[in-house]
């Protein structure tokens, strides 16, 4: 099927229920037939909703959906995009381990992977994400994974998705995407060797900033890449705190289960039924609103690129953009998402601006159906030093877009306006 019929119809069979749309069980628990049923359950020989913080109806829904977006073997639903990103780690990494990061990261993933984990023993090494030149190096035996974004924020960088996968795939070491910004519409890491894919589902597949989400795709196969690899022994050896369970031996996705049994289970951070029906609804219209947040976006950048006032401007779906190619490749059409940055002579220029707007919304999300506009170095990245902000190419000037469905003229007219403001 292709991605908008699955959209909309996959995980889910209204003559089981009778009703069009996908129900909401909203429940914290089930009851059992009987003691061998639940027994049976726990011991993963009949398979069925136990508890919500486990798994829950509505939930495999929006679970299915995702993983035949992305084109994977299984998907793990969380609370926020932040707990994905988390598990997805943390399934693989323990203390004395460490893993690989790109430069071009979200904030949040970078203070999570740099600070935080050095509490759990985690270390963290950073590689050069547009040719991946000096990644290979960076791999050791106790690299658990390399993570990397699709189309990074704020950046709207590009990695070399193929050098990354090659080398990870010598190594013998996990690759974890994050497709958040360029959507399962745009793109799907699996089908370029990506190993397990994570998305934060607030941003634009809920679309409208109504619900909080986070998404774990893992690709076909990884049961067994595991029982190959020495790296991962948590993969293949019991394990005690579910009955000497033996994650790859199982004939079930090995990956999402382990973060479902060992982790949600332990660590909470499980979503809420409400929120995942809201995350359905968004899913029906993902492919369609990306066409126009993407066609947007494209018009913006062009005012933007031709303005005086304006030093540079990053979008890949503009032409001129050193990313274009890229985009051209990986994407859809092309198309390349809501998200892209504009740079501005100094600090207190993008604060004028960002004063003076008033069709776009000063607020740090993205992937809404309102249209957005942030300053990263004091908002999103304000914990990295000024070094590490420059490294990563955010400027005090530097001003995010996410550009919404409003009508393109309009938002022009409205930066238009601010950018002349004296």
């Amino acid at each position: 099927m292709h991605k908008e019929t699955i959209a909309i119809h996959q995980g889910y069979d209204n003559q089981e229920t009778g009703t069009m749309a996908v129900p909401i069980y909203q429940t914290t628990a089930y009851a059992f037939r009987d003691a061998e049923h639940a027994a049976n359950l726990f011991a993963l020989k009949e398979l069925g909703p136990i508890y919500t913080r486990l798994n829950n109806p509505t939930t495999d829904i929006l679970e299915k959906r995702y993983a035949a977006l992305e084109g994977g073997a299984a998907a793990l639903c969380t609370a926020s995009g932040q707990s994905a990103v988390f598990f997805a780690l943390v399934n693989c990494a323990e203390a004395g381990d460490n893993i690989v990061i790109s430069d071009k990261l979200y904030g949040g993933t970078v203070t999570l992977t740099t600070h935080t984990f050095k509490r759990f023993g985690i270390t963290t090494r950073i590689f050069n994400s547009s040719d991946a030149s000096d990644l290979e190096n960076l791999v050791d035996d106790q690299t658990k994974a390399i993570y990397f974004e699709s189309l990074s924020n704020p950046q709207t960088a590009i990695p070399h998705i193929e050098r990354i996968v090659q080398i990870a795939q010598k190594k013998g070491v996990l690759t974890i995407c994050d497709n958040t910004v360029a959507t399962a519409a745009l793109f799907n890491p699996i089908d370029w060797g990506v190993d397990v894919v994570v998305h934060s589902t607030s941003k634009y597949t809920t679309g409208q900033g109504l619900a909080l989400g986070g998404v774990i795709i893992e690709r076909d196969g990884l049961n067994s890449f595991f029982k190959q690899s020495s790296r991962y022994s948590q993969f293949n050896t019991p394990d005690e705190s579910y009955h000497g369970l033996v994650y790859s031996e199982v004939p079930f996705p090995a990956f999402t289960l382990r973060a479902r049994l060992s982790l949600i289970r332990d660590l909470g951070a499980a979503p809420a039924p409400f929120n995942s029906w809201l995350l359905i609804q968004g899913l029906e219209t993902l492919g369609i609103r990306m066409e126009k947040h993407s066609a947007n976006a494209l018009a913006v950048a062009r005012f933007l690129n031709n303005h005086p006032k304006v030093k540079t401007v990053a979008y890949p779906g503009l032409e001129t953009d050193s990313q274009h190619e890229r985009a051209l490749k990986y994407f859809k059409n092309g198309l390349s998402s809501g998200l892209f940055n504009f740079e501005v002579s100094s600090f207190e220029e993008a604060v004028k601006i960002i004063n003076s707007v008033k069709l776009f919304s000063i607020v740090t999300n993205i992937g809404d159906s309102k249209s957005i506009i942030t300053h990263p170095a004091s908002t999103t990245h304000q914990q990295m030093t000024p070094d590490d902000l420059k490294s990563a190419g955010i400027s005090p000037g530097l001003i995010r877009l996410s550009i919404g469905l409003e009508h393109p003229s309009d938002l022009i007219e409205d930066l238009d306006t601010a950018l002349n403001k004296e």
